[in-house]
């Protein structure tokens, strides 16, 4: 069990953090906390939104609020895997002699803007894998270590189809959670508008460093789930499998269900939203919240629920509601 003193100190802790994020993005709150979320966690982000709604400036004033050292890919249709990764190169030793050495790639951060990642080719967006997943990068059967923390924030965009190329199922898994940034209400674009007049540049300074973020990590770890709040996730993964439950509502409208990385991500990361609402243990409300960033990417919608204009949230939506009878 986390003591006070901890739990004091995880809860300032994201105040400050929040505080100087707030200097550079307007509104946005939700994605914000669940940013925050995953880093701590220890998990990856898919950010989706149309151009200019702030995703590029987010992941840079986290960048600086966290003082991590920050890495942008541009993802474009002719970057190869070892312009991710790295490769290794001829170089010459003190004596002169001929040698192999490792040149590292833009991935060796500890957090990685993959900017348009759906732009690259298939081969290029699999180099991600080992990496978001075992945070190591293997190159000539040499593996090399990543520097902990280790965070992956991807965006895309969701209107711009031609010369994109859809993310495989095993690299969409590997994200905790899917965020979307919508378009901002006229008040926040006012504001938007008001602080880049002023400047482009993010404001926000460096108030944690990694060592902080680790041990954030480790106290929410420490965070008890009751077992009614275990069955209660479980069920709800479970609900997305047709074949798994007496569920008309998967069987009518999912071609396929979550992976048992969406139970995991759900109870990891809840233990961590709990403790930023200043709680002392995981409640269903943090797993109702949770489930729309972690279950969205991870369930396939099939073509009645799209003739029923029907979105993955809100198959979600319908999820939870049948699970909460369940556990009423």
């Amino acid at each position: 069990m986390a003591e006070e003193k901890d739990i004091l100190m995880f809860a300032s802790t994201i105040e400050k953090i929040n505080s100087e994020i707030r200097k550079d993005v307007v509104g946005e709150d939700e994605v914000v906390e669940n940013v925050l979320i995953a880093i701590i966690s220890g998990g990856n982000v898919l950010l989706e939104g149309v151009p200019g709604v702030g995703k590029t400036r987010l992941v840079r004033s986290l960048g600086n609020a966290l003082n991590l050292p920050f890495s942008r890919i541009q993802f474009t249709p002719d970057l190869m895997p070892s312009d991710v990764t790295g490769t290794n190169i001829v170089s010459k030793d003190e004596n002169g002699n001929m040698k192999f050495s490792f040149q590292k790639g833009p991935i060796f951060s500890n957090i990685i803007l993959a900017d348009e990642i759906n732009r690259a080719t298939p081969k290029t967006q699999s180099a991600m894998l080992e990496a978001m997943q075992e945070h190591k990068v293997t190159v000539a059967n040499t593996s090399y270590k990543m520097d902990e923390p280790f965070f992956v924030l991807a965006t895309e965009n969701p209107i711009e189809q031609d010369g994109t190329y859809p993310l495989p199922e095993a690299q969409m898994d590997r994200f905790m959670f899917k965020l979307i940034m919508h378009f901002p209400s006229v008040e926040n674009l006012k504001e938007i508008v008001k602080m880049t007049q002023i400047t482009l540049e993010e404001n926000a300074c460096g108030v944690v460093d990694g060592n902080t973020i680790l041990k954030m990590r480790e106290i929410a770890k420490q965070i008890p789930v009751m077992d009614e709040i275990l069955d209660y996730t479980m069920n709800l993964v479970a609900l997305t499998h047709g074949e798994l439950e007496n569920n008309d509502i998967a069987k009518k409208y999912l071609r396929f269900g979550a992976s048992p990385r969406a139970a995991q991500a759900l109870i990891t990361g809840a233990k961590v939203r709990a403790l930023m609402h200043g709680k002392y243990n995981v409640s269903y409300e943090d797993i109702n919240a949770l489930a729309y960033p972690t279950l969205r990417h991870r369930i396939k919608i099939n073509y009645d629920a799209i003739s029923e204009h029907l979105s993955a949230d809100d198959i979600i939506t319908l999820l939870i509601k049948e699970n909460k009878k369940k556990f009423k």
